[in-house]
């Protein structure tokens, strides 16, 4: 006869359950159940303080209405375009350069990930002092004789956003080569062996065929720097506080000055609705194609 199992054998069976039951309610209370909580707030009428009623939509219709909302979402889409190509490419070309199995390698791939494990706060800091006319490169090359040199990027409002787009770029062009190289270790050396004895170029070789085959590295950087690029918040208060004036101004930062600073509890919880629905945009399509391409390779 099967003999029952005891004590023990049960235990062994449920105890992963177990240890991942806290975290579970853990996330469960800490993410979903606030996120049902700001999309409440966000059809309410709060204003300094959270009201339990139901206005529709008015708080979104307010959003869209404010000035500075629209000119952080056309922000949202400069710095995300810019951040998303200058960062893929540079990571790109740094991912097949390494590739090529130069010499200290390893001290070179030390470095470019080094920006990695910064914060984004100390990012912005560092870039802030850099970009100060009076501190940084403009002050340096003043003092080296070249007077005429102007670098003032940071106290222009047509200017600034670009300094939050080089600040974010040297962030994370060593996140996007470590995937980029990651992916190009994975495929076997055969196939660019048999493309030279083609007699195919190196260059060529890369650009037609090695690239394309990239694409699942590809689509994850795109996906994970949208992600950033959505919740940039720390850099932008770091490096601009969302100046001059309101030039730099992005949807997270709406976010916080509306439900910290000026009191529209329930504007502040539609643009982070906005955000979620953005980030969602992204994370959906993403997801539903990596799970039909496991369901087909079964």
């Amino acid at each position: 006869m099967r003999r029952a199992p005891s004590f023990r054998d049960r235990l062994a069976r449920r105890l992963p359950q177990l240890v991942l039951s806290p975290s579970l309610v853990v996330v469960f209370i800490g993410v979903y159940l606030f996120i049902a909580w700001t999309g409440w707030v966000s059809v309410s009428s709060s204003r300094m303080l959270p009201r339990y009623d139901f206005v529709g939509l008015e708080q979104y219709g307010r959003l869209w209405a404010t000035p500075r909302w629209q000119t952080a979402v056309t922000n949202l889409f400069i710095f995300t375009a810019l951040f998303l190509a200058v960062t893929i490419a540079l990571g790109l070309l740094i991912a097949i350069l390494l590739d090529q199995r130069i010499r200290a390698e390893g001290f070179l791939r030390t470095i470019y990930l080094y920006p990695m494990a910064l914060s984004f706060i100390v990012t912005g800091t560092a870039w802030k002092w850099v970009m100060n006319p009076t501190l940084g490169v403009q002050k340096v090359m003043n003092d080296l004789g070249w007077d005429s040199f102007v670098f003032d990027w940071i106290t222009r409002p047509e200017f600034a956003i670009y300094c939050i787009v080089i600040a974010a770029v040297w962030q994370s062009t060593g996140f996007a080569m470590a995937i980029f190289l990651a992916g190009l270790r994975g495929i076997d050396n055969s196939i660019i062996k048999a493309a030279q004895i083609e007699g195919a170029g190196l260059p060529r070789i890369y650009w037609s065929i090695i690239v394309p085959m990239l694409r699942p590295a590809l689509l994850s950087v795109v996906v994970l720097l949208s992600y950033i690029s959505i919740k940039s918040f720390d850099l932008v208060l770091a490096l601009t506080n969302a100046g001059p004036g309101s030039a730099t101004e992005m949807p997270s930062t709406f976010m916080f000055s509306a439900t910290f600073r000026r009191n529209q509890m329930g504007v502040g919880a539609a643009s982070a609705i906005m955000m979620l629905m953005a980030v969602a945009a992204i994370f959906v399509p993403y997801l539903y194609s990596e799970l039909r391409e496991d369901r087909h390779g079964r």
